[in-house]
């Protein structure tokens, strides 16, 4: 395993200097070569945990970092060719091809002006085979499925060439299939080349398929961060989200939370006729 791409220590972030802490005293390592999914009921400070990370609000105690430096000090530009970013909604604002989506990921590299070159060329094509997109290259944005958009839109962070990539609800309002495709390519991005990846998912059962680490987040505080199946215990997910929770082991090992029923089949009321 490398060394941390992602740090957060004993961060602290308010959104004002007398509101309450969205985030509070919160630490959290990501190395490359691991896939880390952040958990957590609504408001519990996922995204700003994001946000952080990637310098875009400040602490108001402890640190943030990204790669070893203030993640407040990243030039846009330099922290966009070490970390691919895919955010959680985005609509194509105009009519444009997916191989010139995915050409947009080299422009951290080449700036406002200089064309693309060989290099950037080929940093295309590999990303648009690594996401598995290559055979769509000619098509219109908006004639994708999505599933298809959001593998071009990590093939568009891929060209960036990043060391990792951080997916804010990469899978909302995806079906089963293409919500299980997605976590394998990213699953298989980390494994095979080595990046890290931070997930933010309100999916709590897919992430534990695949996340290395879970985090889980409740009213702004860490409350656990470990393998999956010593983060999904059902006490604990009781009192964070709420709500009684079975937990199960499937046969390879990995474990399944199952929301119980408040009234059972045999008490609840036949509805009137």
């Amino acid at each position: 395993m490398d060394g941390p791409v992602f740090e957060l220590s004993e961060a602290t972030v308010r959104y004002a200097p007398a509101a309450p802490a969205v985030l509070e005293r919160a630490s959290l390592v990501v190395h490359g070569g691991e896939c880390v999914a952040v958990v957590g009921p609504n408001g519990a400070g996922k995204t700003t945990l994001l946000r952080a990370l990637l310098g875009l609000v400040p602490c108001s105690g402890g640190r943030a970092l990204a790669l070893g430096r203030d993640a407040r000090t990243w030039p846009r530009d330099a922290l966009a060719r070490v970390v691919g970013v895919v955010a959680q909604r985005e609509e194509p604002a105009f009519p444009i091809t997916v191989r010139e989506t995915v050409e947009m990921g080299r422009y951290p590299h080449l700036g406002a002006w200089r064309s693309p070159g060989s290099a950037d060329r080929a940093a295309v094509e590999r990303a648009m085979r690594r996401a598995d997109v290559t055979a769509l290259g000619a098509r219109w944005v908006e004639t994708l499925s999505g599933g298809e958009w959001q593998r071009v839109r990590i093939a568009r962070a891929l060209a960036q060439e990043p060391r990792a990539l951080v997916l804010d609800e990469p899978t909302a309002s995806l079906d089963l299939r293409h919500e299980m495709e997605l976590f394998e390519l990213v699953a298989d991005l980390v494994r095979r080349d080595g990046l890290a990846a931070l997930v933010i998912s309100h999916h709590i059962n897919v992430a534990a398929r695949f996340a290395d680490r879970l985090v889980l987040l409740a009213a702004g505080r860490i409350v656990a961060d470990d393998v999956p199946a010593r983060v999904l215990e059902p006490e604990r997910l009781r009192a964070v989200f709420g709500w009684p929770v079975s937990v199960h082991q499937l046969a390879d090992g990995a474990v399944q939370i199952y929301p119980e029923r408040l009234v059972g089949p045999e008490t609840r009321k036949e509805p009137p006729s």
